[in-house]
């Protein structure tokens, strides 16, 4: 087992007031970071240090730390979530990190995710794709419907569970020259298009949705592939192929 070592590091970091203020880089001096301390825990340190100087701390957006809620949403060294695949930034260590490293430290770039604070954005656009049609309507009235009522091949049952493993963090956004959303987006039409219970409202789910990401602003795809890469859960492409087989389907009717 490798021994836990500190490191001394610069940081530069994206400070912005608010949504109207403009923003800039700002440099700090972080002494003795342990090597086993994610990187969140690496801002905590960074935090109690400003706040030690009487200084504003950074805001950044977290929640539970364990690689599954998708909060933790920070563009580190030009990359989402860092410089290690198919992990988020919470599960990124800064024993992928050398002592006199400087690391810049941004928030998501993207006109669908504007600026709150330092390194939080807003991403309630993805939440508004998701209510337009990223659910079943089901009958709850009487008996409760049997789980396995109705069956579904394996294959596909398990392309959906691939597509839902989609965390919501918008890397795919944040990684695309274009500000794309069609990867989140061709997930969470997927998780249902492969379905028999998604089949009912199959038309009018892709329409809504499309609809509304191009509301919010996102980009086109731009067919490069980087979103797929920086995704920490490895979503498919393919989900965008079939985004877009379900768009033309729904199209012709």
């Amino acid at each position: 087992m490798m021994a836990s070592k500190s490191i001394n590091i610069n940081l530069k970091v994206w400070r912005q007031k608010n949504a109207k203020a403009n923003g800039a880089m700002e440099t700090y001096k972080l002494d003795d970071v342990s090597t086993d301390s994610s990187f969140l825990e690496m801002l905590d340190q960074l935090n109690e240090q400003l706040v030690t100087e009487k200084k504003e701390p950074v805001a950044f957006d977290h929640d539970c730390r364990e690689g599954i809620c998708g909060m933790c949403s920070l563009f580190i060294n030009g990359r989402a979530h860092g410089p290690e695949t198919g992990i988020t930034t919470c599960q990124l260590h800064m024993r992928s990190f050398k002592d006199g490293d400087t690391i810049y430290i941004e928030p998501w770039r993207s006109k669908a995710f504007p600026v709150v604070k330092d390194l939080v954005v807003d991403r309630s656009a993805f939440d508004r794709i998701q209510q337009a049609g990223g659910f079943v309507s089901v009958n709850t009235s009487g008996n409760t419907i049997d789980a396995n009522s109705i069956p579904v091949p394996k294959q596909d049952a398990d392309k959906a569970f691939e597509a839902a493993a989609c965390i919501g963090c918008g890397a795919c956004v944040a990684t695309c020259k274009n500000g794309s959303a069609m990867l989140f987006v061709g997930a969470k039409v997927s998780q249902y298009a492969l379905l028999p219970q998604g089949q009912v409202e199959a038309t009018d789910r892709v329409m809504n949705m499309v609809r509304q990401m191009d509301e919010e602003g996102f980009g086109n795809c731009t067919n490069t592939g980087a979103c797929e890469i920086e995704c920490p859960k490895g979503i498919s492409l393919e989900n965008i192929a079939r985004m877009n087989r379900e768009f033309l389907k729904a199209s012709t009717k």
